[in-house]
């Protein structure tokens, strides 16, 4: 049937030669003169097809242009734009090897994995540009907001490793400075919204209300991609801004030049893990384990006071301890107004970030972090343009843009 399909296809095709007169612009300003037909392999979603195009040149320019080809969607490949579609949603979803596998079997499309790759790489850099444009045209005033806006606007941040092919660590120390590093970090931020808390008080996400956006890219460039997406859903208009990181520092670096005024959380099970670690360095394992819950209790309360009176009475004689104890001295002591959990849940805000952890999973560890892969920079950043596309429900937008 797919080839039946694809004999009625090529017959429609062919209704049209491509021929658009002796002479046609070449969009420089320059005249274009019909030359010949060439003929043209176009894989297609029902079987292969072939194509008569009628191709001019330019002398000004001294290139080649096939008016049929633009108006197609096929400049410069062989493969229509259904086709490059399903390559890039299995490209983004498994191991090329396996994308190429599953649009064999499940389609009927034989393609060779290079392929998959390839197609999957220029669709996401071309996800990326149309994100940065909507962006663009949303920082301009140019993008309407027809839904109303809850009173609770959430910002997420995080970050997490991508395993990179050696030269793109070249010179970069790894953990604790010791040899290269094996990854690159990209860096993840999700925008979500809440209009209500459930019987108990807790809050509650909205339906649909979650959008991605990511890349390995330092956190200047990442502080822009943010903003520009909050300012896409709707921050300008937002009741109340919240920003929900762990305690990295160029989160809230970031969050205080581009949400200043927003409402600072640092994620409740990060602060606990820090209480943890720190009860394994200065109590013995028996008594471990009871001074970690007591001072537990004294965060979940926002009591970050006397958390930091509790760790200022120890009297450690290790150099080692000592260290761990100003370093988490330090920690406390920065973040104590992001940590008042109390506070917060009183207010029914979110304490934790497990949005974007999940995300970091979802968009990032789930594609890019499997056994052997290795990245570039370039091919990581194109399937995370791809993944977060497809999260944040813009999958079909990014087509009929295309199409326009």
């Amino acid at each position: 049937m797919h080839q039946v399909g694809g004999v009625l296809l090529e017959n429609v095709l062919a209704a049209d030669d491509g021929y658009r007169g002796h002479q046609i612009d070449c969009g420089n300003g320059h005249r274009a003169t019909f030359v010949d037909y060439r003929s043209k392999t176009l894989q297609t979603v029902l079987s292969t097809v072939k194509l008569r195009r009628a191709y001019y040149h330019c002398e000004d320019c001294e290139q080649g242009l096939i008016p049929m080809d633009r108006e197609l969607d096929v400049v410069s490949t062989s493969f229509s734009p259904g086709v490059r579609r399903l390559m890039g949603r299995v490209g983004s979803k498994e191991p090329f090897e396996e994308g190429r596998q599953d649009l064999e079997v499940l389609a009927g499309i034989v393609v060779h994995t290079k392929e998959v790759e390839r197609v999957s790489e220029r669709l996401g850099e071309q996800v990326e540009e149309f994100t940065r444009q909507e962006r663009r045209l949303a920082l301009a005033g140019k993008i309407v907001l027809v839904k109303p806006l809850p009173k609770l606007f959430y910002i997420a941040i995080d970050g997490t490793g991508v395993p990179m092919v050696p030269r793109e660590t070249q010179g970069r120390p790894g953990k604790d400075n010791s040899a290269m590093a094996k990854t690159r970090e990209a860096k993840l931020g999700c925008v979500f919204t809440q209009s209500r808390v459930d019987e108990e008080g807790f809050p509650v996400r909205d339906p649909n209300s979650t959008t991605y956006v990511g890349a390995i890219e330092t956190a200047e460039e990442f502080g822009q991609r943010i903003f520009t997406e909050a300012i896409r859903r709707g921050l300008r208009c937002a009741e109340q801004v919240i920003v929900i990181g762990d305690g990295a520092p160029w989160i809230w670096t970031l969050a205080a030049e581009h949400f200043p005024g927003a409402t600072e959380i640092v994620d409740l099970y990060h602060a606990r893990q820090h209480v943890s670690n720190l009860a394994k360095i200065v109590r013995d394992s028996p008594q471990a384990k009871s001074w970690a819950q007591a001072r537990i209790q004294q965060l979940d309360a926002g009591d970050i006071e006397g958390l930091l009176a509790t760790i200022a009475r120890l009297r450690p004689k290790s150099h080692i301890v000592k260290d761990e104890l100003r370093k988490a001295t330090t920690y406390f002591q920065t973040n104590m107004e992001r940590m008042r959990y109390l506070s917060f849940r009183n207010k029914g805000l979110f304490i934790g970030s497990g949005v974007v952890e999940a995300g970091c999973k979802t968009i990032i560890g789930r594609r890019l972090k499997q056994s052997g892969m290795r990245w570039t920079v370039r091919g990581a950043n194109a399937i995370i343009a791809l993944r977060c596309c497809h999260l944040s429900g813009r999958w079909e937008p990014f087509w009929e843009a295309r199409c326009a």
